[in-house]
């Protein structure tokens, strides 16, 4: 019997009709024979009215009492689409992240997963239930709540999806699938019917918000086979998989752009050994992500470094930053959170040369001025004002001429029934699903 995992995000769930539509969808599946365990996010917009009522209590909330707040959205969604479903008629079961065995590390707010104990919910589903997991959460090595930061619940399916060698994880959200951009700034923008796991990792991490970017490295390094597709229709959406040969026939698959990064400069810094270690170690141990990291050539002695950070820890960075450039003699620092990031990923570049100029040569064209440039062997980033990122979008997404691009990934279609048995990544004799 095929076992499929379904996530719901908050939107899918934001009402009791939707939460009812949600129902008929998953007994649908439960009908044809499939073990069913769905992952639910809170309903729409709740996490950020619980946010502000914590606001107006605490200016710096505990964070263990936060992630006990938090959490209470999510089970609020499972228990009303347990009900939902036992009023069609299905036996169903409820679990919060700790009852469903996900066990985290101890960092409250952005907690990783450290092992999956799914013994509960492999018993409710070998008794025929339909299994609704709090998504976003879990409980700590040292029996505490714990919240797996933005984008959690996504994380919470791949993980369950691994752990009980599920035939799939369907990712239900509001749009159709994976684009070759932001259809709401480029409407011409094509969903892409397949994506690697190489690609959607550095999608999501360019700033694209269909996929958490842990939940696709944990699902490439698990080999989860998993669907984006949209929970108000049934059209197929776009999986994210291994990459194969005709993957290989698109150069681009898609541009992501991300307005919410700050750039800092630290001006005039000693260009000796170990400075940069001096620099980042502290923002590592508070558990601030640095993406970008450009440093300018050495003058007299001295250097520019440059990178780019989450705007929401600029605040917590500053401290460090201002105790780090005194202790390593740096002139000043600066910051601008007024910047976007646009980048171009896809795994044909490899193999392609020139994308890079085409790209510079695009914005360059409208005008759009490059501060700092990343790359990757699939990927290339460009920072430019943030009042420039839908230009450079659209005049990118033109110049790849990206609709006709992602014609390459749909030569070969293929039923959902079809991809699920054919394109899952193979296990090896010895290899057991965690």
């Amino acid at each position: 019997m095929a076992l499929l995992v379904q996530k719901y995000g908050g939107t899918s769930v934001g009402s009791a009709e939707r939460i009812q539509a949600v129902a008929r969808r998953v007994v649908a599946a439960a009908d044809r024979g499939q073990k069913v365990c769905v992952v639910v996010s809170a309903m729409s917009h709740s996490t950020d009215e619980l946010v502000d009522l914590a606001a107006q209590i605490s200016s710096v909330p505990h964070p263990r009492e936060m992630d006990m707040l938090l959490t209470s959205g999510e089970r609020i969604s499972m228990a009303l689409l347990s009900m939902a479903i036992m009023e069609l008629g299905r036996e169903a079961i409820s679990m919060t992240g700790s009852q469903a065995g996900i066990v985290t590390d101890t960092s409250h707010g952005r907690a990783r997963i450290v092992e999956v104990r799914a013994r509960r919910v492999l018993e409710a589903l070998d008794e025929g239930k339909i299994v609704i997991v709090a998504g976003f959460q879990g409980v700590s090595t040292e029996y505490n709540i714990t919240t797996l930061g933005r984008g959690g619940s996504d994380m919470t399916a791949v993980a369950l999806a691994a752990e009980l060698d599920a035939d799939v994880c369907e990712i239900f959200t509001d749009v159709d699938g994976v684009f070759t951009a932001d259809p709401r700034i480029v409407p011409e923008a094509r969903q892409l019917h397949a994506v690697s796991y190489e690609e959607m990792l550095e999608l999501s991490a360019s700033g694209a918000r269909v996929l958490q970017l842990r939940c696709v490295e944990y699902a490439r390094n698990h080999g989860v086979l998993v669907h984006v597709r949209s929970s108000f229709n049934a059209e197929e959406g776009t999986w994210v998989r291994e990459e194969d040969e005709r993957m290989e026939r698109a150069i681009i698959s898609g541009i992501a752009h991300d307005t919410s990064e700050a750039k800092v400069t630290i001006v005039g810094v000693p260009d000796k050994p170990h400075v940069a270690a001096r620099v980042f170690t502290p923002l590592a141990r508070e558990g601030i992500n640095v993406d970008m990291i450009v440093q300018n050539i050495s003058t007299d002695g001295r250097t520019d470094i440059s990178f780019t950070l989450p705007k929401d820890d600029l605040v917590r960075a500053k401290p460090l930053l201002d105790e780090v450039a005194t202790g390593v003699g740096a002139r000043e620092i600066q910051t601008d959170d007024s910047i976007g990031k646009v980048s171009l990923v896809g795994a044909g570049m490899k193999s392609h040369p020139g994308v890079a100029a085409d790209m510079f040569e695009a914005l360059g064209d409208a005008g759009i001025n490059i501060e700092v440039i990343s790359t990757s062997s699939i990927r290339i980033s460009c920072i430019v004002r943030a009042t420039d990122v839908e230009q450079a979008v659209k005049v990118v997404h033109k110049k790849f001429e990206l609709p006709e691009e992602a014609v390459a990934r749909e030569q070969h279609p293929a039923t959902a029934t079809d991809q699920i048995k054919a394109l899952r990544p193979p296990q090896s004799d010895g290899e057991a699903a965690s």
